[in-house]
């Protein structure tokens, strides 16, 4: 479960990142079932240097972090679509940075934002590389079933890959890789299709997939997501 937090919470003390320019648009903090990690469980920020008004995404830092210490920060490049405010997490091809719960920590957050925010004209090439592929019927449907297992690995699943290529809106129907890809990533995050599973009882019954709220889950199948789509991009580049 997540819930929104705000900036100014004492929960992140790395205001020289705004000093930097980096704003904050967005953060989550997971909560634990139990309460008894309240206020020290693991949450999300993501940062930008622009608004983004009239454009269709922006390139973002994604900070993941838990305040016990008990993980070291975290930053990876992703970019956010405005249309449905779905965050894509960039791929392994991308690089990640780590910074350990000692020493000069908001010196090391900022040359983490920094080091980042380098690939983002890589990020904003492939995106823009994928627009301009068009993909098959069969294409499509091999992207989605290698999401879908992504997703579900080998264990049952209440949908059918061909579920999670339908798009949700008119304008996402467009046949490219882009927009085949985020329409795979809304539905696999979002969740919301209607499908059916079988219960303790051997028989079948009505479900509907859930979103991927933590956070963990999100940004490790986001980026598997990317990755799948990224090598879709060199096979019709080859």
């Amino acid at each position: 479960m997540l819930c929104v937090f705000w900036w100014n919470t004492p929960l992140y003390n790395i205001s020289g990142i705004r000093r930097e320019e980096w704003f904050p648009f967005f953060a989550v903090q997971a909560v634990p079932r139990d309460g008894t990690r309240h206020g020290h469980a693991k949450h999300m920020l993501r940062l930008r240097r622009d608004d983004g008004i009239g454009k269709p995404e922006a390139a973002e830092v994604i900070i993941v972090n838990s305040h016990d210490g008990t993980s070291s920060y975290q930053m990876f490049a992703a970019m956010l679509l405005f249309v449905c405010t779905n965050s894509l997490v960039a791929g392994e091809r991308f690089e990640d940075v780590r910074v350990p719960h000692k020493g000069n920590i908001q010196h090391d957050i900022i040359e983490g934002v920094y080091t980042v925010a380098e690939d983002f004209p890589h990020l904003i090439d492939a995106s823009e590389t994928m627009k301009e592929i068009t993909l098959s019927a069969d294409e499509r449907r091999v992207l989605a079933e290698a999401s879908h297992v992504a997703r579900y690995g080998e264990e049952e699943s209440p949908i059918r890959p061909e579920q999670i290529i339908e798009p949700r809106r008119r304008e996402d129907a467009a046949q490219s890789l882009w927009m085949s890809y985020n329409v795979i990533q809304e539905n696999m995050i979002r969740g919301g299709l209607n499908g059916q599973r079988r219960n303790a009882e051997g028989r079948i019954r009505r479900s509907q997939t859930r979103a991927i709220n933590g956070i963990d889950q999100n940004v490790t199948l986001n980026r598997a997501l990317w990755t799948l789509a990224e090598g879709m991009q060199r096979l019709k580049t080859r």
